[in-house]
């Protein structure tokens, strides 16, 4: 079996002559929980249209299980759950209705899952849909993402209109299903906190195209800020190798640092005759340092 469950080559994707996604390219593996970090813009919610075959790139490819996205067969497309982030539902039928009408679409349909899951969400199954809050609407797109038991779920915003109790019983679902080992996760938030929880992989984006994507242990071993305190002023022309943002007053410098490794940390220390502390950083905060400096 392939171990490449989705293969991003050189995509772009333009609207009316404005580039929104700019030669970005993706790996993902099978079995990772993969989450897509960005600000509103960065191109986030486009990439994933393009992976579904809900929009056509503009230049490159996307695949999906080793078949373009814009033509996918029906087998594939049994193989792949997709919840966006616009709720979009038949406002007229009951929440058990619209279950049983997705389901029939679906020959490997979980029906003691989907059943167990609307308990632990609390989903009123005989009211309709279309009164339902926002929050409720979005429980039930998901569920009906994962009723057939994709192996490959995609997720856009998935948690934008929960509350805290909800967002984190929702994840805790993310992390039983990713547990397996064999599904494939993809999802897209701005909230850090939630892929810190959940993602063991993560594809920073910045105006259409990926300025990191690696392992999130990785990205946090790696990068780090320094509190450098030297014995004398430092010069206005301080600098440190491989830093995101520095900033120098009198002795002492805050340094963001992409890659932080025992010879940078002696040499700093020699040169400068400073001390230097090493700080660990939250997700967030490594995202905000990238963007700044990318």
């Amino acid at each position: 079996m392939n171990d490449t469950v989705i293969e991003v080559t050189d995509l772009c994707k333009s609207f009316d002559r404005k580039d929104v996604l700019r030669n970005l390219s993706l790996t993902v593996p099978r079995g990772s929980v993969l989450g897509l970090l960005g600000k509103n813009g960065s191109g986030k919610s486009t990439l994933i249209k393009c992976l579904t075959g809900l929009l056509q790139p503009s230049g490159g490819s996307t695949r999906i299980f080793g078949e373009e996205s814009w033509d996918l067969s029906a087998d594939a497309k049994l193989r792949l759950g997709y919840a966006p982030q616009e709720v979009s539902l038949y406002p007229w039928m009951r929440v058990r209705q619209l279950i049983e009408y997705t389901s029939s679409f679906y020959p490997n349909w979980n029906r003691a899952q989907v059943d167990a899951l609307a308990r632990r969400w609390e989903l009123p199954l005989e009211e309709r849909v279309g009164p339902m809050s926002l929050g409720q609407q979005q429980k039930v797109s998901l569920l009906l993402a994962l009723g057939h038991e994709p192996d490959l779920l995609i997720l856009d915003e998935p948690v934008a209109s929960l509350d805290p109790a909800a967002r984190r019983e929702f994840l805790s679902t993310i992390l039983e299903i990713a547990g397996v080992g064999e599904r494939t996760v993809v999802f897209s938030t701005h909230i850090t906190s939630d892929l810190e929880r959940v993602a063991d992989r993560v594809a920073i984006l910045r105006e259409g195209k990926i300025v990191d994507h690696e392992e999130l242990d990785d990205l946090k071993d790696r990068v780090k800020r320094l509190r450098i305190h030297a014995a004398n002023d430092l010069p206005a022309s301080f600098a440190v190798a491989g830093a995101l943002r520095c900033e120098v007053s009198g002795p002492n410098a805050l340094v963001a640092v992409r890659d932080v490794h025992p010879p940078l940390l002696s040499e700093l220390q020699s040169q400068w005759n400073a001390d230097v502390t090493v700080e660990d950083l939250s997700l967030e905060d490594i995202f905000l340092e990238i963007h700044h400096a990318s």
